[in-house]
């Protein structure tokens, strides 16, 4: 199988690999700086003990960085740190030796010969007897900052290393005695300060800024890579595994080697080989007609491995006792058995700003110079032999990218990863006259809009845009994966807007689809509803009442549906809470329906059986005083309901039948015998395991007032039923209830019932 484009694309990029490195070192004589103390005075080199001490007594604990927090804990960062506020650099030699240093270390690190580099003080560090720094990240302080300058005074102290990590790679560092060290980094290196073991290390770090432009790429490789980019957007592409067609791609995402924050992702600040390749790829695209931006992704890899050393055959011992706290620090990776890609942020086309996105990237879409597997992963989860699955290491990373589409395409490429900016978008087309326009890009949205359209606050640009279009089939696909949920009273307008332009029917549809299957849950649709009286008065006023209509009577075909698989359930503890959540939407529904949908509700109600009191009781209580329409017929029909109950004959004592009926298979024919005895009360009965288990089943799910046990003597073991004495109890409860909601009913609704 020949190459494909992206494999060439990737491979012309890796030989256009520049030299340079992650860090770098350079010794400079002490005498070139000279160093001043507020409340010390001059500090001469190297170092000594009294002189570190007097400093430690003005410095604070150091802090550091985590997500947005900034902490003090000496078990992670144990140090003294004075401020530049505090301190002052000079001398005659100082600013030509930081000068010399900067050009050195941006050659040194692979930046562009047009970037021009910066050091900002940042803090002077004191590491005592036992101090340190456990592993880290540099955050990022300044939207210019690609780096980490440390100035390491000389001083007479053994441990202290500086100790730096990338792409697997590992350098320490120790400070001369004698002369000034000074190390530069990238900021997105993992480095530590190991424990000082005597004297004290005493230095100074900067912030590393950069400001470039993008360095010119030769002609011929950018051709070639434009080549590269034409054919990966007009071929077809097959799935990892199989020959199937997957279409062509939409998009090419090369990842970059370096992390990046945000603000610090910018054409102007790319790192090492980064920049080389990334202005390679900006300038093949401009020739292949295609937009180019910056991205950060998100890599999750799952591959088959297992611990360094390990016997392969060791899992077959995977029920022995096992050390559960042991932790494998290194793998053997054998093979990739799945990769997730998803960028989460990109910068604007034109390059000013940028936005948070979702975009899932499928691997043929992808490539890279550098294997995530070759890079350190900032999180490792390892799951090993279970049995059936396992001996999986799961790997996470963070990369930038540059990603790439055609310009005939730009609109749904950046569409599919942010909802919101593509309806602005059409909005914005349309209320500029382009309606054509709008609608050709609202059409390139079909295939993918369904699962993109799920960004919170799209609903309103989404009418907006639906009712400007003024195509009916592209209207509904723009609204169709909406939840009715996300329907609030500001929306009114645009959903009026949108039914006086396609009519009644379409408008139907639509709300039924965001009624559809799996499309809410439970207490999203309750706190909805609680809302629908609003949504339902601001619809009539905006001269849609039939859109009113259809709201409220879908709701209640909902709430029909949930009433009679609740009212309908056999078990109390499952039942009474789920009906009597739906009260208060219940009385809420009551109050945004029109007269007509008002009494087909109420009539409705009468049809339930009596285990409907559970939520008409509590709707009442929750209705008191203000009385809605509607609850006077409710409390009518429920003080009949309830007379009913309290005339009813208590049973006998000796009678223990009791009222149900099975699946009608056998077994259930042979129990329902039983349960009708008034007079037999306990059944023992020969049954094997699978008979026990329906018959357990059948007793559970309808409540019964039955104790099931098993009695494990013989063949087959004997499952011994008893009825219980809530089959009394129940009964009475049930009375005592009803005679105290009828008295409350009478008391305060005013009604009464006839016997």
């Amino acid at each position: 199988m020949g190459t494909t484009a992206r494999e060439r694309l990737a491979g012309l990029l890796n030989d256009s690999e520049p030299t340079g490195s992650f860090s770098a070192e350079l010794l400079a004589p002490a005498r070139l700086l000279q160093l001043e103390v507020a409340g010390v005075g001059p500090v001469n080199l190297p170092v000594r003990a009294p002189m570190a001490k007097k400093l430690i007594a003005l410095a604070r604990s150091a802090m550091f960085g985590r997500g947005e927090e900034t902490l003090t804990d000496t078990s992670v960062r144990d140090t003294w740190e004075l401020t530049p506020d505090q301190f002052t650099l000079g001398g005659l030699g100082w600013t030509a030796l930081l000068d010399g240093a900067l050009e050195h270390f941006r050659d040194e690190l692979g930046l562009p010969r047009t970037a021009r580099l910066r050091a900002e003080p940042h803090s002077m560090l004191v590491y005592g007897k036992g101090q340190f720094f456990l592993p880290h990240q540099d955050s990022e302080k300044h939207d210019d900052m690609v780096g980490t300058l440390v100035v390491s005074l000389p001083s007479a102290h053994t441990g202290g290393e500086l100790v730096i990590d990338h792409d697997g790679e590992t350098r320490a560092y120790r400070a001369s005695k004698e002369e000034l060290t000074l190390l530069a980094f990238y900021a997105d290196c993992r480095h530590q300060v190991t424990p000082v073991r005597s004297g004290y290390r005493v230095a100074l770090t900067f912030n590393l800024l950069a400001v470039t432009e993008p360095p010119a790429p030769a002609t011929g490789p950018a051709t070639e890579l434009a080549h590269c980019l034409t054919e990966h957007f007009t071929t077809p592409a097959t799935s990892r595994y199989g020959g199937r067609d997957l279409g062509t791609p939409n998009r090419l995402v090369f990842l970059l080697d370096h992390e990046y924050t945000q603000r610090g992702l910018n054409w102007r600040r790319l790192k090492g080989a980064d920049a080389e390749r990334a202005a390679l790829v900006r300038a093949a695209a401009e020739q292949a007609g295609c937009d180019a931006v910056l991205a950060l992704a998100e890599v999750k890899e799952t591959w088959d491995a297992e611990p360094s050393g390990s016997d392969p055959w060791d899992h077959y011992d995977y029920y022995e006792d096992e050390d559960e706290d042991e932790t494998p620090d290194d793998y053997q990776l054998h093979s990739l058995i799945d990769d997730e890609i998803t960028l989460g942020w990109w910068t604007s086309p034109d390059g000013n700003g940028g936005e948070p996105i979702t975009l899932h990237v499928p691997d043929h879409e992808v490539c890279a110079t550098t294997p995530s597997r070759d890079l350190e992963p900032y999180q490792s989860e390892y799951e090993g032999y279970m049995g059936n699955y396992g001996n999986t290491l799961d790997r996470w990373y963070r990369r930038a990218a540059v990603v790439v589409w055609p310009l005939d395409r730009a609109f749904a490429a950046r569409a599919e990863a942010g909802s919101q900016w593509a309806l602005h978008e059409l909005r914005d087309r349309i209320e500029a006259g382009d309606v054509e326009g709008a609608r050709v890009a609202a059409e390139s949205l079909a295939p993918f809009w369904k699962k993109t359209a799920t960004q919170p606050g799209l609903l309103g640009a989404a009418l907006d845009v639906a009712a400007g279009l003024d195509v009916a089939g592209t209207a509904v696909m723009l609204l169709e994966p909406f939840r009715v949920e996300t329907l609030a009273q500001e929306h009114a307008g645009g959903l009026a807007a949108v039914a006086g332009r396609y009519g009644e029917q379409r408008t139907r549809n639509v709300i039924d689809g965001w009624f559809g299957p799996g499309r809410h849950y439970a207490t999203d649709r309750y706190e909805w509803i609680d809302r629908l009286p609003g949504l339902c008065g601001a619809l009539r006023a905006a001269g849609a009442p039939e859109v009113a209509r259809l709201l409220a009577t879908r709701t209640w075909h909902w709430m029909a549906g949930e009433l009679q698989s609740w009212t309908t359930t056999a078990r109390t503890e499952l039942r009474q809470p789920q009906l009597e959540m739906l009260s208060s939407p219940l009385v809420r529904l009551l109050e945004a329906a029109a007269d007509t949908l008002r009494d087909e509700i109420t009539t409705a109600l009468r049809e339930y059986r009596d285990t409907v009191l559970e939520c008409l009781m509590p709707a009442l209580r929750s209705a008191h005083p203000r009385r809605p329409a509607g609850l006077d017929a409710v409390a009518r029909d429920c003080a009949k309901r309830l007379g009913a109950i309290v005339a009813r004959p208590l049973r006998d004592e000796d009678d223990w039948s009791i009222g149900w009926t099975g699946c009608r298979c056998d077994l259930c024919d042979t129990l329902g015998t039983f349960l009708r005895s008034r007079s037999r009360r306990i059944f023992e009965w020969p049954l094997a395991k699978e008979g026990r288990r329906h018959v357990h089943t059948q007793i559970d799910s309808a409540g019964l007032p039955v104790r099931h046990q098993t009695r494990r003597e013989g063949r087959p073991y004997t499952l011994v039923l008893t009825k219980t004495d809530a089959l009394f109890t129940r009964a009475k409860n049930a009375r005592q209830q009803a005679v105290t909601d009828l008295a409350w009913l009478t008391s305060t609704w005013g009604t009464t019932h006839r016997r």
